[in-house]
């Protein structure tokens, strides 16, 4: 029996919950950095970023009504007790052919440079429900989407369906953003790397493309 990843229950927790921090310790036992659950923190008016890159997630919580965040918080100076999970973001490190015409385009935004791949697999979701395909019939989807550190956007469609929202891989192949895909209804959100992500025939070639970050949030109605 295919078991949903537990990544899922942790929206709506604070920093400090038992659960998070149990997950954090499992992440920690697929990795060799030491200290890998110290996170970095970035903090600002309307929320609070946790950064821990040598397991590949970042956590962003926001405050409760009544606390006041500010810019360049500490760890230390965080309120835990009114902070949320709100999203994350895992991360995906595609490989780049180092001689390829698309791979000067292919550095991710300075941030995410930063980040080494997110260690445990699969990632599993309750998906279901039904989706239209290219000629408007309904079609049942699978039960579960599976995602491991291959999947590509095809796997991806051929699960959701069509995304809800979708952008990026326009302009010359150097500097220009990847594409990405959402799907409201499943609360995901899909970046994808590697060189058949970006320039101008991106989306001609991104069915093959893998994926770089997934943010997952509270799904939402798509109309």
């Amino acid at each position: 029996m295919t078991t949903q990843s537990p990544v899922r229950h942790l929206f709506g927790l604070n920093p400090s919950s038992p659960e998070l921090s149990q997950y954090l310790v499992t992440l920690t036992t697929h990795v060799s950095t030491p200290n890998p659950i110290i996170p970095q923190v970035k903090s600002y008016s309307d929320a609070v970023y946790l950064n821990y890159y040598a397991l590949g997630l970042s956590l962003l919580f926001t405050p409760a009504s009544d606390y006041k965040l500010k810019a360049g918080l500490e760890l230390s100076e965080l309120s835990n007790e009114q902070l949320f999970l709100d999203s994350l973001d895992i991360y995906n490190i595609p490989q780049s052919s180092a001689s390829g015409p698309r791979s000067k385009g292919t550095s991710s935004r300075t941030a995410e440079l930063m980040f080494s791949s997110f260690p445990l697999y699969p990632l599993v979701f309750d998906v279901g429900g039904e989706v239209k395909d290219k000629d408007g019939e309904v079609q049942p989807r699978p039960s579960h989407l599976e995602i491991t550190s291959q999947t590509t956007g095809k796997d991806f469609v051929q699960c959701l369906g069509e995304p809800d929202r979708k952008g990026g891989g326009a302009g010359p192949s150097s500097g220009s953003i990847g594409i990405w895909c959402e799907w409201k209804r499943d609360g995901i959100m899909v970046e994808f790397g590697g060189d058949e992500a970006k320039g101008p025939q991106a989306w001609e070639r991104g069915k093959d493309s893998v994926w770089k970050v997934i943010t997952l949030f509270s799904p939402t109605s798509c109309n």
